[in-house]
């Protein structure tokens, strides 16, 4: 399969910029995921070395340059600091994604992240072509569910014991997104 952009896509919105990761970016994304409330529902643990952070930006650069997907860092204009990411992993053969995203906890039931999905949404559905996005959500995590369903995802289901990890097995709500209406 061949690489779909060439150039890293930067979107603009009202309030922020979705950009690229950089390395510059490392000590942002640790204090991201140093906090236990934000991987709380994340298949890692919290950071504890500036290492995983920049080990995070390359696999992500990594996964575009390879075609497998992009992951956009969510930069607040206002203070021109980055507060999170949202992205897809995807088979553009088939027209599929699934999407995945983080904020810091201070940003949280702010609508950032609402402003950001919806934006790189229209950007699989117009841009790259994709027919479907799914998520898989842990049963605990309410918010994250109730942001999927404003924005016109469906649930299909609870997946018993089908994710691995911190030690244990979960229970994932699968959603899916078939048509996107901005």
């Amino acid at each position: 399969m061949t690489i779909p952009f060439t150039v890293f896509p930067v979107i603009e919105t009202e309030r922020l910029l979705l950009r690229q990761e950089t390395l510059e970016d490392a000590e942002a994304v640790f204090a991201i995921f140093s906090d236990p409330a934000v991987t709380q529902f994340h298949d890692l643990d919290h950071f504890t070395e500036i290492a995983e952070a920049i080990g995070v930006i390359e696999r992500r650069t990594q996964r575009f340059k390879a075609g497998q997907g992009i992951r956009w860092g969510i930069v607040y204009k206002q203070d021109n600091t980055l507060i999170g990411s949202c992205g897809f992993g995807w088979n553009l053969a088939a027209g599929e994604a699934e999407i995945g995203y983080e904020l810091a906890s201070k940003f949280w039931r702010q609508g950032i992240m609402t402003e950001a999905l919806r934006t790189i949404l229209q950007f699989g559905f117009e841009g790259a072509g994709l027919r479907l996005v799914l998520a898989e959500v842990m049963l605990e995590n309410t918010a994250s569910k109730k942001l999927l369903e404003k924005l016109g995802f469906q649930s299909q289901g609870v997946l018993k014991q089908h994710g691995f990890w911190k030690g244990q097995h979960h229970d994932l709500e699968k959603f899916i997104l078939m048509n996107f209406n901005p």
